[in-house]
């Protein structure tokens, strides 16, 4: 097993200790990039994917190899550019190469465009700073499969990524070297469960927007079944989707996020606002479902607190902020459930379903979820196993209970 595939079965070990369009050849793209930009000029930059980085870790012998990365656009648009992170980093990492392109399957890609960074194919991305391409010409349709390619040059010593993300990552062996431009996906020869590096996807799409969802590791789609975009924000992108002219969706979960504390790569929701929802291309409208893993260590006045300091901030901004209620837990596997923190998320759930104006409107998940014959639990149609995070049908029906209308977003949405 490689080293870094290793790290990965650890790291997941320990999660549950916490709680068809246009195209050409690579390198081409940007050619025709000043070809739609009069009619990209009555568009703007929304965000079609995100994800938020949440850990760092040192490797040893990773050199000369090519990562292809699988992401689900929400809205589509007519051109495309990527966003890279180093966030964590202590030191700067290279692409010698990226890539972009419509998913033909597994790890093949149909026609892979090059992507530059001002105007060059390489780019350093420092140690903490994070770097934009340039855009290339590309239909990109909604609720997609789009792959990015990044080739790694020399060596990497360092990874920011986000982990645990449900979708199979294709990596070429050590010295393998270029192979951003394959479309075929023979060279990518071992897999993880990680995005390194990527931290989100923008189209130029209609003025309409996007709703940012920021939670844990329920939004991040824990348990959820790998591969297939069952995360909750996946599925209300394909409802809101439907809507003419569509919306962004973009998931900023994080496992074992928190309101009220954070980590020094898992940073709290106060502390992340910025970088994640605030600072996202086109983000209209902030959709906030955290706070369970708060109720354990928090009191439920500094849960309202966190929630109402991000409301503020968000809404200063401009945005629309619909809240969501925190989810039943007991019996969770892993414990953490008692008779006072149930009254601590009774108390929260009461306060985000009548916010006096705090948040714009609610989504009930609680009630979408709760067992009927003891609603401290979550209902067994809907758990995933473990009595906290929800399965395939959960996810579903959190994106079901969210009023589309009071996103803000999509015109003739219901």
């Amino acid at each position: 097993m490689h080293p870094i595939g290793s790290r990965f079965a650890t790291l997941l070990l320990a999660v549950v200790a916490v709680v068809a369009g246009t195209v050409a050849p690579a390198d081409a793209g940007e050619q025709d990039d000043r070809q739609g930009r009069s009619q990209d000029n009555r568009r703007a930059w929304t965000g079609t994917w995100a994800t938020a980085p949440s850990e760092h870790f040192d490797v040893s012998g990773m050199s000369e190899v090519t990562v292809r990365m699988p992401v689900r656009t929400s809205v589509g648009g007519s051109s495309v550019r990527i966003r890279l992170t180093n966030a964590y980093a202590t030191e700067p990492v290279t692409i010698g190469h990226a890539t972009v392109g419509l998913r033909d399957s597994g790890s093949s890609v149909a026609h892979p465009y090059g992507l530059r960074f001002g105007g060059k194919r390489e780019v350093t991305v420092p140690a903490g700073g994070e770097a934009v391409s340039d855009p290339v010409r590309l239909a990109v349709p909604a609720l997609a499969d789009l792959v990015v390619s990044l080739y790694l040059p020399g060596r990497v010593t360092h990874i920011t990524d986000h982990w645990w993300a449900q979708q199979t990552v294709y990596w070429t062996d050590y010295g393998a070297g270029d192979h951003a431009a394959d479309t075929a996906g023979d060279a990518y020869t071992w897999t993880t469960t990680s995005w390194p590096f990527l931290s989100g996807v923008d189209v130029t799409a209609p003025r309409t927007g996007s709703v940012v969802a920021l939670g844990d590791s329920i939004t991040d789609g824990s348990f959820s079944t790998p591969d297939t975009n069952q995360r909750w924000p996946d599925l209300l992108s394909a409802r809101l989707n439907a809507c003419l002219p569509g919306a962004g969706v973009l998931n900023a979960g994080i496992t074992s996020n928190r309101i009220t504390a954070g980590t020094t790569t898992n940073p709290s929701a106060l502390d992340r606002l910025e970088r994640d929802v605030l600072s996202q291309p086109g983000a209209r409208t902030l959709l906030l479902f955290e706070g369970i893993n708060d109720l354990g260590g928090a009191s439920a006045e500094q849960i309202i607190a966190g929630m109402t300091e991000i409301a503020d901030r968000a809404h200063r901004r401009g945005m629309r902020v619909v809240a969501a209620t925190i989810t039943p837990y007991k019996d969770f596997t892993w414990g953490g459930w008692s008779e006072e923190t149930e009254a601590r998320r009774q108390r929260v759930n009461a306060f985000v379903r009548d916010s006096g104006g705090v948040f714009d409107d609610y989504a009930d998940f609680d009630k979408a979820v709760r067992d009927p014959a003891d609603p401290r639990r979550l209902g067994a149609a809907y758990d995933s196993g473990d009595h906290l995070h929800p399965n395939d049908a959960g996810m579903k029906a959190f994106a079901d209970s969210v009023d589309l209308t009071a996103l803000g977003l999509g015109r003739g949405c219901s």
